[in-house]
């Protein structure tokens, strides 16, 4: 008992609560603080099943597909068929109660989807689309007309494509790495260049990595409406941005996979190792060859690119998974990053993409002996990371994924062990920890000593009440998945658990304000299930009570107040993080809110 209390002693100053010593660690939820959380609910899909949790692990709804869900603004759920996030060519929208709405099968033999889709509005098509990742074959003779070193042999070679289809399933758009190459060795061909000075297209001969099936295993993708770009991650060690909105012709099929395959859809901006295009240091051996450098290198098998959405802390930076695969490093473990690729070698935003190497690095020092690593270079660009200080305790060797919250914090899946976590902005502490319970030999109640992702899920994300697929529908709390009653840590009862008796405390009691981070104004609404005096002050991160918004007896009901971001002697505040608490004679809530002048 005294090792347990240890373990979940630690998590409270920054440690994953997931004990990587122990052989058995209980599943389902394992650690909430209500205070701190953005309140929602979690999908995830896992052997065939996605599923919508409360905090508790209270089963709120499921529908019959599970390998990589996500809802849609249209208030679907849209996956992949077949459970293998890796392999799928058949993808399927479901309304609330799995009827399916839409579906899509790539039926050409000679395009092999994998890993990642999502619907878009296509702003030029004036319509919503769907993209997707695709590996495409392509002949030795291809290979070795585009310059390829003739001393590899090319039988069954792949490149990553991106497809986009309309709502009828007519491809309407394409755009593929071998359509933006380049190479060195044979000045004959159209495709030789210096590749230092050609950043926009990607080396057909990379040393030691000749071009193969599945060459550039891209694993995610992302769209940005507001740009008209997609990014897509390569899990080598790199993540590449290209113009869709500039190679994109409404009406004309032909034209924009023409139009893409030329220069206008070269690389506006990649990241990662700058050594694949010559303007990085590259991984080494060093001379004590039990030791090694990642160099310029930054990412290594990662995951889930992203773009942070617009109206979140950080919105318009990168966030991805660093899986930390492939960097060398004596003691590897898993990142969270987010990049910000406008920064300049001096800090300044450009608003314009800044090449990292041109933004430069910094030396970064291991923060503890124990770790074993040596000194790396990071980049200027990263302008936040998340890592556990047990450098085990969320490493994942493949999957995961990072979402970024209204509130600020960040809410992570390491797919190894089916962990989710969700950690606040400023000191990283965990505000919630889960474990899959379903397993390759179905539900556990405890997880033992097993193989990498027994349990694992590929993504998790976090849905609040009014997204348009939750509106309306029942979202009454369900048995847990496996029919235990809950029993978990908070942070006034660390030494006890939790085990909470009938229906789980409304989250509604305050919801998170709106919009959020703010500039001007933000409302906050509460709900009073009974006559009771309220209060709803804000503070600043010292404590300093800033503004009192509301003190008096409310009967039942619900309310709202407008915060204009002034303090109780009508002077506007500085921008930063603020706590509102609403205090009742019974209760308290305290939630973030963040303001931006």
């Amino acid at each position: 008992m005294k090792k347990l209390f240890l373990f979940w002693l630690l998590s409270c100053f920054g440690y994953s609560l997931i004990a990587q010593e122990s052989f058995m660690v209980s599943t389902e939820t394992r650690y909430w603080n209500s205070s701190e959380t953005y309140f929602g609910y979690t999908l995830f899909g896992t052997r065939g099943t996605s599923y919508l949790i409360d905090f508790e692990g209270h089963v709120i709804h499921t529908w019959n597909i599970g390998t990589n869900p996500r809802f849609t603004e249209a208030g679907t759920l849209l996956d992949a068929v077949g459970g293998d996030p890796s392999n799928s060519n058949q993808w399927k929208e479901l309304d609330w109660n799995s009827t399916v709405v839409w579906s899509y099968t790539e039926t050409r033999t000679n395009y092999h989807p994998h890993h990642d889709f999502e619907k878009i509005y296509n702003p030029k098509l004036g319509d919503s689309t769907f993209i997707y990742i695709a590996n495409k074959d392509l002949t030795a003779t291809q290979c070795l007309n585009a310059g390829c070193d003739p001393s590899h042999s090319y039988t069954g070679a792949q490149m990553d494509a991106i497809v986009e289809v309309d709502r009828s399933g007519n491809v309407i758009w394409e755009w593929c790495f071998f359509d933006h190459v380049v190479q060195d060795i044979d000045a004959s061909k159209p495709t030789y260049g210096v590749i230092a000075g050609t950043p926009g297209r990607i080396n057909l001969n990379i040393s030691g990595n000749p071009v193969q099936k599945d060459w550039l295993h891209c694993n995610s993708l992302d769209y940005n409406q507001d740009s008209d770009l997609i990014v897509i991650n390569s899990v080598h060690g790199e993540f590449y941005v290209i113009n869709h909105g500039n190679t994109f012709i409404p009406s004309n099929p032909a034209g924009s996979i023409t139009l893409a395959a030329t220069s206008a859809g070269d690389f506006k901006y990649r990241f990662g190792d700058p050594a694949k295009y010559n303007q990085g240091v590259a991984p080494s051996v060093t001379a004590n060859w039990e030791k090694s450098t990642a160099g310029n290198k930054q990412i290594g098998g990662a995951h889930d690119i992203q773009w942070i959405k617009p109206g979140l802390p950080g919105a318009g930076h990168f966030m991805l998974f660093n899986n930390d695969e492939n960097l060398f490093e004596l003691t590897p473990q898993s990142y969270i990053y987010e990049i910000n690729p406008f920064l300049d070698s001096s800090g300044t935003n450009t608003g314009n993409f800044v090449n990292p190497p041109n933004a430069g690095y910094r030396t970064v020092n291991s923060p503890n002996s124990n770790l074993m690593k040596v000194s790396k270079n990071e980049s200027k660009q990263i302008t936040w990371k998340f890592s556990s200080k047990n450098n085990t305790s969320f490493y994942s060797t493949i999957g995961g994924s990072a979402q970024r919250l209204p509130n600020g914090n960040t809410l992570i899946c390491s797919m190894n062990d089916g962990h989710f976590f969700e950690i606040s902005p400023l000191d990283s502490f965990i505000v919630w920890e889960y474990i899959n319970p379903m397993t390759r030999d179905g539900i556990k109640g405890v997880k033992v000593d097993n193989y990498p992702t027994y349990n694992g899920v590929f993504r998790a994300y976090r849905y609040d009440s009014t997204h348009p697929a939750l509106s309306g529908h029942d979202l009454t709390p369900g048995p847990t998945m496996t029919g235990k009653t809950p029993s978990y840590w908070t942070p006034s009862t660390i030494q006890t658990l939790v085990k909470p008796l009938g229906k789980p405390m409304s989250n509604d009691l305050l919801n998170q304000n709106y919009p959020n981070p703010f500039s001007y104004s933000t409302t906050i609404v509460f709900d009073i299930p009974e006559s009771k005096q309220v209060s709803i002050s804000i503070y600043d991160l010292s404590g300093q009570l800033v503004r009192t918004l509301i003190n008096k007896t409310c009967n039942k009901g619900k309310y709202s107040l407008v915060w204009d971001g002034t303090n109780d002697h009508g002077t506007q505040v500085a921008s930063g993080m603020y706590n509102y608490i609403l205090k009742t004679n019974d209760q308290q809530v305290t939630k973030k809110m963040v303001f931006i002048k």
